[in-house]
């Protein structure tokens, strides 16, 4: 490490090391250190970095340090020594502990800006809370967030909101309004959420509201950072998880992990390595086939990371990611069937498969940071949809609807003579096939000495094909598709300065170009010649600005003021026989906010915002009416959102977190081109769909000694407000209005331990989600119920 401030050293040694290091006195932060270079023990490394200077550093436990003043040199009466921390259920990640005691990074600014001089709502989860009582991939991020929702097509399947920012219940051409990052690489672009499992993670970070300027398209609600571990070359560590669970009124399940971490040679080398194997059983039972728990989920996967010393403070890590999600059946039931139930002719299984391939380059000067993330990205989707006429749903209750208009039977298997019947399976199917490769480099300066900025370039290379096809019985007819693609190139500058004593501004401008273009799929010649305006190829320019204040008028008040900008490209959609184009759309939110206490230190942290955003040319899937999903710019909408969030700490053993959230939001002005859609039913298009209008997450946190073990325990309680399906006439029934609930216990140290996790306590049932298939008219007969209550039991073990 070169020399400079304590500021700049402290984040590049607690990386290195895979410590966390608090600071006692906050003046120490602009303290001068050392250059301190070679191999040796953390102790030793921070004692050469402090030699000379006033301070020194007290040992807290085997992972995470304190700086304070030498009392020698102390000018005033020094501050009272802190309490000796409690032992937990498990050595914490360090991120655990730095989140305890010292001064929260947050990554995600790409600066790695402390939290107290980030202007705006970051919400930050530690890796071994999530893990805490069983890995649930997203489930385990929703559960301890109010702002963050979903839509539950199921595993793999699922669009992602933050804020009220949301457009549709199913996944067509349009791109997420959430950005989802593994590390520093972009997961998707317009596909599904892919639902990764969060083993070995360090911690997520949550940026709400839009991040434009940093982050580009696709950013219009926020971004989720997920920070895996990194490869550690000091020493070999194996850990392995395995645990079962049992489902009231549905089938067992199981999950196992192993996680290693093994140094290569003598150079600081280093390959991380994570696999893992589960199994959710099913509870819904489908009576019309004789068949019960039918939608059991699998899922199988693993990442692997070397990290390569490459000399002179550069660093390469080579990495890739596969997962495999195979649901056998839809998690749906029937409103007026007996509980858990759905009468369906057909098994409605669904394939995610997603992988990555990722070099990353880092060179670190000390006060400048270089970084150059590259991967190439592979995602496909297989899921079926049933389309049968509501007569072969009966026999189990009172059916669901009329089959959609368009399918139109008799015209897709022209000139073959055919008889409808009712008793005959009619499916849907659907390929999503997305492939992208994304580089960016950019060059920071983390921030100190009142100085933070970040330069850098990206260029995206994307292209979704999204293939249809109808069945009936035997007989297949191929419906029509799109192919998207869009080449993306960007180039971004954001600083943040201190203008003066407790005062820091952030400001930075970001320029995209992307050219997009695209054709149908399946459709004839004619139609496709037809249609050739609107497939042609086009170009799009889009300026992002920022602007961010941070006052500190008293101890521990920070008052800040933000503006920041969010896009998504325009692109190509289906509407029944035809393709047609959509427009791109633009958020501009104003945010206001307050925060109290300083997070994870002081026996009460508070913080509250309220932000107001203007949708422009809002893309949204909907169903037409036709009766098939299509995508439009549906017109202007306006969303309010008030959120706070508050944690009290009677004992060092003892937390209470409560968090709220209230979103209003309405499409105000209808665009012209799709007024015939809702003219049937205007009513229905009032709010933007998905999001609660209010929502409350509350949890108690509690660790102690149990003989000469640890012991910790978490419940939690969420409750997710009324919220509607989505924007027109078919998918206008509400949902929500639920509480989940949870608890979960571990009993051991370090190298083993116990764990008993419970999930919904009171087996309510609930209704996360009002779509069963988008291809019947009626969606007002489906639900989605929570998983019925299920108790988890597992060991873990490490070495």
């Amino acid at each position: 490490m070169p020399k400079g401030s304590l500021s700049a050293a402290l984040p590049l040694i607690s990386r290195q090391a895979g410590v966390s290091i608090s600071v006692g006195d906050a003046k120490l932060w602009q303290a001068r250190v050392k250059p301190v270079r070679g191999r040796m023990s953390v102790e030793k490394a921070i004692q050469r970095l402090l030699e000379g200077s006033d301070a020194r550093a007290v040992r807290v436990s085997a992972t995470s340090w304190r700086i304070e003043r030498r009392p020698a040199r102390v000018a005033r009466a020094a501050p009272p020594p802190r309490p000796a921390p409690q032992p937990r259920a498990r050595e914490p990640s360090n991120d655990m502990v730095a989140a305890a005691r010292d001064e929260i990074i947050v990554t995600a600014s790409k600066t790695d800006l402390p939290h107290s001089h980030f202007a705006g709502v970051v919400t930050r989860l530690d890796g071994g809370d999530l893990a805490f009582g069983g890995e649930r991939g997203m489930d385990s991020i929703l559960s301890r967030t109010a702002t963050v929702s979903s839509t539950h097509l199921g595993p793999g399947r699922n669009k992602l909101f933050i804020r009220g920012i949301a457009d549709s219940s199913f996944t067509g051409p349009t791109q997420s309004t959430v950005g989802q990052y593994f590390g520093d690489i972009r997961l998707s672009y317009n596909a599904p959420d892919p639902d990764l499992r969060l083993y070995d993670i360090d911690n997520v970070e949550i940026l709400e509201g839009p991040q434009g300027t940093l982050y580009g398209a696709g950013s219009l609600g926020g971004i989720i950072h997920v920070v895996p571990k990194a490869p550690d070359p000091r020493a070999m560590s194996i850990q392995a998880i395995a645990g079962l669970s049992v489902t009231q009124h549905g089938d067992p399940g199981g999950d196992i992990a192993a996680i290693a971490n093994l140094p290569v040679g003598e150079d600081g080398h280093a390959l991380r390595l994570v696999g893992y194997m589960l199994t959710d059983g099913g509870y819904i039972d489908n009576p019309l086939r004789g068949q019960n728990d039918v939608n059991r989920v699998h899922v199988r996967g693993g990442r692997g990371t070397f990290r390569l010393e490459a000399g002179d403070d550069w660093t390469i890590d080579f990495g890739g990611i596969y997962q495999a999600i195979t649901s056998d059946d839809a998690q749906y039931a029937d409103k007026d069937a007996p509980p858990l139930t759905r009468a369906s002719m057909v098994e409605q299984n669904a394939t995610a498969r997603y992988g990555m391939g990722t070099i990353v380059v880092m060179k670190d000067w000390g006060d400048l940071y270089f970084q150059s993330s590259n991967a190439f990205i592979d995602h496909r989707l297989f899921e079926r949809f049933d389309a049968s006429l509501p007569e072969s749903r009966r026999g189990a209750g009172d059916g669901a609807g009329a089959v959609m208009g368009a399918v139109d039977v008799e015209r897709l298997f022209a000139p073959v003579e055919i008889t409808p019947m009712a008793d005959v399976p009619r499916v849907l199917d659907q390929h999503n096939d997305t492939r992208m490769f994304v580089s960016e480099n950019r060059l920071s300066r983390p921030y100190h000495d009142g100085l933070g900025w970040v330069v850098g370039a990206s260029f995206v290379n994307n292209r979704a094909r999204q293939d249809r096809e109808y069945g009936y019985g035997p007989l297949r007819a191929v419906l029509p598709g799109v192919t998207n693609r869009i080449t993306e190139v960007t180039g971004y500058a954001e600083a943040t300065v201190e203008i003066m004593p407790d005062l820091i501004a952030s400001g930075g401008l970001r320029l995209s170009h992307a050219r997009l273009g695209g054709e149908a799929e399946g459709v004839s010649f004619a139609l496709a010649e037809a249609n050739r305006a609107t497939t042609a190829s086009r170009n799009e320019t889009d300026l992002l600005p920022s602007l961010s204040l941070l006052a500190t008028p008293l101890d521990n008040v920070r008052v800040y003021a933000r503006y920041q900008e969010g896009f998504r490209p325009g692109g190509l959609a289906v509407d029944g026989n035809f393709v047609r184009r959509f427009l791109n759309d633009k958020v501009r939110t104003w945010e206001a906010g307050m925060r109290f206490g300083d997070k994870g230190r002081s026996l009460l942290d508070a913080s509250i915002s309220i932000s107001h955003s203007r949708w422009r040319n809002i893309q949204a899937d909907f169903i037409d009416s036709s009766g098939f999903p299509t995508t439009a710019n549906i017109g202007d909408g306006r969303i309010t959102s008030l959120s706070g969030a508050m944690a009290v700490r009677p004992t060092s053993a003892l937390t209470f977190e409560l968090g709220a959230v209230y979103n209003h939001s309405r499409v105000d002005d209808l665009s012209p081109q799709i007024l015939p859609v809702f003219a049937a039913a205007p009513a229905r298009l009032g709010r933007i769909p998905n999001v609660a209008s209010h929502a409350v997450r509350g949890s108690v946190n509690y660790a102690t000694m149990v003989g000469d073990e640890d012991f910790r325990m978490n419940g939690w309680a969420n409750y997710i407000g009324p919220s509607r399906l989505g924007i027109g006439p078919v998918l206008g029934e509400s949902q929500g209005d639920y509480v989940d609930t949870g608890l979960a216990m571990r009993v051991g140290n370090d190298r083993r331990g116990l764990s008993l996790t419970v999930t919904n306590l009171f087996d309510s049932r609930g209704n996360r989600f009002s779509l069963g298939t988008p291809f019947l008219e009626g969606n007002e007969g489906f639900l989605t119920p929570l998983r019925p209550r299920t108790l988890r039991i597992a060991v873990d073990v490490a070495y």
